[in-house]
């Protein structure tokens, strides 16, 4: 992606992500990053320059509805909330002088280590805990939906996206954004549904959301949810 600025009629200036792909439409979206811009490939700066111009209040509006809504960044420290397939946790940390373990008893996530002073390392430790409990969870959901479709997955990987929860290629591979399994369960699988659907659809037709209903009815509700929940799933750098 590229970072563009828009300037507005007030001279306020806006940076954005602008991703060009194959598309015929210019699509908008707020995420924790701030405003992305997917466009055409071959659209005109003059076009999509009009086109932000006009929506620039509706843009305004949602940024500032983000800022309102931004949670206090992850500092790592002893007693930090998290969350874990739904549930509220809390981070432990216990001076060790040996022992690098990262294990979650009950509702403590607890962390023993020599360096639990140091906040960038129990972030690395604590982010491949995650990590390693997301990948097994995610082939799991993935190879009972398959099973169900019909249809044969050729590998499952994790995602670091900032702005995608997760990606369906025509090479038949899904990968799902390690950050999801924080999210309660039925999050989870609606997401996967909803990449799994692409292995019949790649795209986002009325007969690709036929498919993702049929696999997970309770969509637009998951759907809502995984968006409120954005804002905390993204304290995870």
């Amino acid at each position: 992606m590229i970072t563009q600025q828009l300037q507005l009629p007030n001279g306020q200036t806006i940076a954005y992500q602008l991703d060009l792909r194959a598309r015929r439409t210019i699509g908008l979206k707020i995420t924790a990053e701030g405003l992305v811009v997917h466009a055409p490939k071959r659209i005109s700066t003059s076009q999509l320059q009009q086109v932000l111009q006009e929506k620039s209040s509706w843009i305004q509006q949602k940024l500032a509805l983000r800022e309102a809504n931004q949670v206090a960044p992850m500092q790592w420290l002893d007693g930090e909330p998290l969350l874990f397939m739904g549930q509220d946790i809390v981070l432990t940390l216990i001076a060790h002088p040996t022992s690098k373990a990262v294990t979650l008893e009950g509702d403590k996530l607890l962390v023993r280590s020599p360096y639990i002073n140091n906040p960038d390392w129990v972030a690395r430790k604590v982010l491949q805990w995650y990590a390693q409990q997301a990948l097994p969870d995610f082939k799991r959901r993935v190879a009972l939906i398959a099973a169900q479709m019909g249809e044969q997955v050729s590998g499952v990987g994790l995602s670091n996206a900032k702005s995608r929860w997760g990606s369906c290629n025509s090479r038949k591979q899904i990968r799902l954004n390690w950050r999801l399994i924080q999210a309660p369960p039925h999050v989870i699988q609606y997401v996967v549904c909803h990449e799994m659907a692409h292995l019949k659809e790649m795209n986002h037709s009325a007969r690709f959301y036929a498919v993702q209903a049929s696999l997970f009815p309770q969509y637009e509700h998951a759907e809502k949810a995984l968006k409120a929940l954005s804002p905390i799933l993204h304290r995870m750098a």
